[in-house]
């Protein structure tokens, strides 16, 4: 079986899926959709990804067989039930839920609204993309610390890594790369 991860170093979410595959120790080819020179509209990504947005990891299985899935939590859900020797998802049933809980206010809650398409509209539309991420980040890293103390050991749900963690380590860089105070 081989993995391609069709990414872009600065996108949060395919931030996620690195870590993701990084913690269960599976090797992948890295392969750069460069947003900033918009190679996500190319036609040859398109094919793969409609959206045109990343990541999308490439799976090809050892009969041959091609496929794809877009979208960081549905990968990292694949990865964790395909991989769940190094699990990201605790066993118990209502810490599985909290941990995608937390992982959706970053998904949806924050990270919708940083993402470069967003930026480049604010931006477009003559507004401060530092000031409009601010209050989106700040009260989503809030809202998250909250709902995470509840769960919280080493890591934001227990003491192993999940995929709330995958989700909160890209979302602190955006953070830091968008001044955003997270003490």
């Amino acid at each position: 079986m081989k993995l391609v991860l069709h990414n872009y170093w600065r996108s949060s979410a395919s931030h996620r899926v690195r870590i993701a595959l990084g913690l269960k120790r599976l090797d992948y080819e890295y392969v750069s959709v460069n947003l900033v020179h918009r190679d996500q509209h190319a036609e040859v990504y398109r094919a793969r990804n409609p959206l045109a947005q990343v990541p999308t990891l490439e799976i090809t299985e050892d009969d041959g067989v091609r496929r794809t899935i877009a979208q960081s939590l549905p990968i990292l859900e694949y990865l964790e039930e395909r991989w769940p020797a190094v699990p990201l998802l605790p066993e118990d049933l209502y810490l599985r839920a909290r941990t995608r809980m937390l992982a959706e206010i970053v998904n949806s809650g924050i990270q919708p609204l940083q993402n470069l398409s967003t930026t480049n509209k604010v931006n477009e539309l003559g507004g401060d993309t530092a000031v409009w991420v601010n209050g989106f980040i700040a009260g989503g890293l809030a809202a998250f610390a909250r709902t995470a103390a509840e769960t919280a050991g080493a890591f934001c749900v227990g003491d192993a890594p999940t995929i709330a963690d995958c989700c909160l380590v890209p979302q602190l860089a955006s953070a830091r790369r968008f001044g955003v105070d997270t003490a």
